[in-house]
């Protein structure tokens, strides 16, 4: 066996040993679906006679639902939902996937976060969304929520080997709590790890920051179309951010990781190509894959680039299936142990111009 496939295969061995503090907007994805029944006499509208209702984690639910189903020997979320009907079904839902929610805090001044989607099939066709709606509130959170957040962080982060910060921009992650995250982290010498759709400037001093390449785009305000965009773009990120890495994913074109080095000839950028181009189905929900499959990794041991190939590895499994979806310790290793020992050679030895 390959010496980088023998090191991944004990990581992810490793993965149960990870505790992983999940903090950012929770949201819930209510899937109903139903059958075309007939045209109503009300309205010029479709009338679904009802088949099924799912909850789905979305958002940071869905990163900490990664975690979990990668059998982390802790997963918990600190987060708001509103004081309404949707609040207990989150509240199942993350029981129902084994993640704790002793960081939950309810504000009857804003809604659970939640996504209605609405979906009919007609004579065993395709089944065809027909109307979203969205529950959800981006107002910044009250001070006095604020403040619950801050002291439940307190009281969790020492029993955590990291804290995963999901920013979907619905207001949980405010300055105030960023910064304590922050300090949490140093007080306990924890992994930070940020998935951001917002500035990434408000994130200082993580250990790995997360962007796919729109959100890269939009943070340094350039397109990267070509592979000295894309270098440039790392480096204004580190600078930007202060973080000891940042990881860039671009789709198809792969990953690219970029990590500060002690001295100044600049960052180590390593090019991971896509382990996946014939099975793509659904992209949904990947990066939280990503991420969540790269922190937990980095807990169980893993070098910055070992956690970023296995966030890359899981990626690759996640969307071959639909929706917002998980994988587990064992497709994982099987995934592995399928790889081209070569690639992983190439990825070791891949250099700033193979961008």
């Amino acid at each position: 066996m390959d010496a980088m496939k023998e090191t991944l295969s004990k990581i992810i061995s490793r993965l149960g040993q990870g505790r992983v503090l999940v903090v950012g907007d929770l949201v819930i994805d209510e899937m109903i679906y139903g059958n075309t029944h007939r045209l109503s006499r009300e309205a010029p509208v479709l009338i679904l006679q009802h088949q099924r209702a799912d909850i789905i984690l979305g958002a940071a639910g869905n990163a900490a639902h990664n975690v979990s189903k990668l059998n982390a020997q802790r997963t918990a979320v600190v987060g708001v939902a509103g004081k309404d009907y949707y609040c207990s079904l989150l509240m199942d839902a993350l029981q129902r996937d084994g993640i704790d929610a002793c960081g939950l805090v309810q504000d009857d001044s804003r809604p659970t976060s939640t996504k209605t989607r609405i979906s009919g099939i007609a004579n065993h066709s395709v089944t065809q969304q027909i109307v979203r709606i969205d529950r959800e509130s981006n107002a910044p959170i009250s001070p006095e929520i604020e403040t619950r957040l801050l002291e439940t962080l307190s009281q969790l982060a020492p029993n955590f080997d990291a804290l995963l910060l999901s920013d979907y921009g619905l207001g949980v992650l405010s300055p105030a709590i960023i910064d304590h995250c922050q300090a949490l982290a140093q007080k306990h010498g924890l992994i930070v790890a940020v998935d951001s759709q917002q500035d990434l400037s408000a994130f200082q001093s993580a250990t790995v920051l997360t962007p796919n390449q729109p959100e890269a785009e939009r943070n340094v305000g350039f397109d990267l179309t070509t592979p000295e965009d894309v270098l440039r773009a790392g480096q204004i990120l580190l600078d930007k951010t202060q973080g000891q890495s940042v990881l860039i994913t671009r789709g198809e074109s792969g990953m690219s990781l970029f990590e500060r080095q002690p001295d100044s000839t600049g960052p180590k950028v390593t090019h991971i190509p896509v382990f996946n181009r014939s099975q793509v189905f659904d992209v949904t929900g990947a990066g939280d894959t990503v991420v969540g499959t790269l922190t937990l990794a980095l807990t169980a041991g893993a070098s910055l680039l070992e956690a970023a190939i296995l966030g890359n590895l899981a990626a690759s499994i996640v969307v071959t299936r639909f929706g917002a979806a998980t994988t587990n310790p064992t497709e994982l290793q099987a995934s592995l142990d399928k790889l081209d020992d070569n690639l992983l050679k190439r990825i070791e030895t891949s250099t700033a111009l193979e961008v």
